[in-house]
């Protein structure tokens, strides 16, 4: 097995998260060598640490002469990439992968010293698949906050009234994307997570995939709500969608829903380990298919689609919000202890769109569902 090798911060590098479960705001190495896990990380981080009893060695700088980089007139960085590249001689590294976002200056460091180093990303994806129990409690929170944002959104749409254009208005005041999104951070945050970039789009809006969504909403027209909370304790995040609609509901829009449903339904059922993410997203494209929607499978190559089903079946969730695996038309063979979001959509410019989305646990025999909120369209 080669040595590896991981430098960043655990808020920010996932490969490193999922070693070290805490919060490390400031840069150090990570080497794991003959089933040794040693941390090259500064004093001030040792006691919590410590706590972890996660069978980390840790070293601080100073132990790889530091101190004496500093007395030479090196300046901070440049100091603590030698020290990295001692602490690498001085446990014998001789052969490393990194991560695909390894830092450039240290592998140059490594290399020149006789270290070699070579980025791996499917080892590091490999190693993050199945989630940890830390890893899955986080997800678990950061799903109950996603469904709890939205269960507030829902409250909310069903207090409002409409004026006489068909504006929707809530005490009186026009009822807006940017409203609704600062009720449902507030609940977010409540519950532990982050909020980043709550989806609240309605109309045309809807048929733009990540568009945050702005402005007063209207009644009959379709409401998309995305939500994807990152939780605080574990770094983990969560992802959920559902569509509504408050007053008389678009038959186009209807169409839309009743077949996101179908197809998410028909996806869930087929989960479990061995599956290849590409063959739920063909199940889905055969249903879509059937009833006259382009996708991603029908599309000439080289065409860009506005309408239909143009994106895949899934994606991961964990550390990163969109991981392996992909539930697209490469999308690899499921495993027991994959986190899956499974977001079947369909779309028309102009008019908006519809998209349903559980994040679901694959399990030996199956799949759990972590998501807990019903499907309804109308909003009463």
């Amino acid at each position: 097995m080669p040595d590896v090798l991981i430098h960043g911060d655990t808020v920010r590098s996932p490969e490193l998260r999922h070693e070290v479960p805490l919060a490390v705001p400031d840069p150090f190495l990570y080497v794991e060598r003959d089933g040794r896990r040693i941390l090259v990380v500064a004093s001030l981080e040792v006691p919590r640490l410590e706590e972890l009893e996660a069978g980390l060695e840790l070293r601080s700088p100073e132990h790889f002469g530091y101190d004496d980089l500093l007395a030479e007139g090196r300046d901070r960085d440049e100091a603590l990439v030698e020290t990295y590249v001692r602490a690498c001689r001085e446990l014998g590294v001789a052969d490393a992968v990194v991560p695909a976002a390894f830092p450039l200056e240290l592998a140059d460091a490594l290399r020149a010293a006789g270290i070699p180093v070579s980025a791996d990303r499917k080892h590091f994806e490999h190693r993050r698949r199945a989630k940890n129990e830390a890893e899955l409690a986080g997800i678990r929170r950061a799903q109950a906050a996603a469904t709890a944002g939205i269960a507030r959104v829902a409250e909310l749409l069903r207090a409002a009234d409409e004026d006489s254009g068909g504006a929707l208005l809530l005490d009186g005041e026009p009822l807006t994307s940017e409203l609704l999104r600062a009720e449902a951070e507030a609940v977010v945050a409540a519950h532990g997570a982050v909020p980043e970039d709550l989806i609240v789009s309605h109309g045309p809006q809807t048929s733009v995939g990540h568009e945050l969504g702005s402005g007063q909403l209207r009644a009959g027209e379709p409401i998309v709500l995305d939500f994807f909370p990152r939780d605080r304790e574990s770094g983990c995040f969560g992802d959920m969608t559902r569509t509504f609609c408050v007053g008389e509901v678009p038959e186009e829009l209807r169409r839309y829903h009743e077949l996101c449903r179908e197809a998410l339904h028909r996806a869930l059922a087929a989960i479990r380990p061995g599956v290849p993410g590409a063959e739920l997203h063909r199940l889905v494209c055969d249903l879509f298919h059937e009833h006259g929607f382009p996708t991603q499978l029908s599309k000439r190559p080289g065409e860009t689609l506005a309408d239909g089903f143009f994106h895949s079946l899934g994606h991961g969730v964990g550390l990163e919000v969109h991981e392996e695996p992909s539930l697209g038309r490469n999308g690899t063979e499921l495993v027991a202890g994959d986190v899956v979001a499974v977001e079947p959509g369909l779309y028309r410019s102009g008019f908006g769109g519809c998209r349903l989305e559980d994040t679901v646990l694959v399990t030996e025999d199956g799949h759990e569902n972590l998501t807990d909120h019903p499907y309804d369209l109308e909003i009463r």
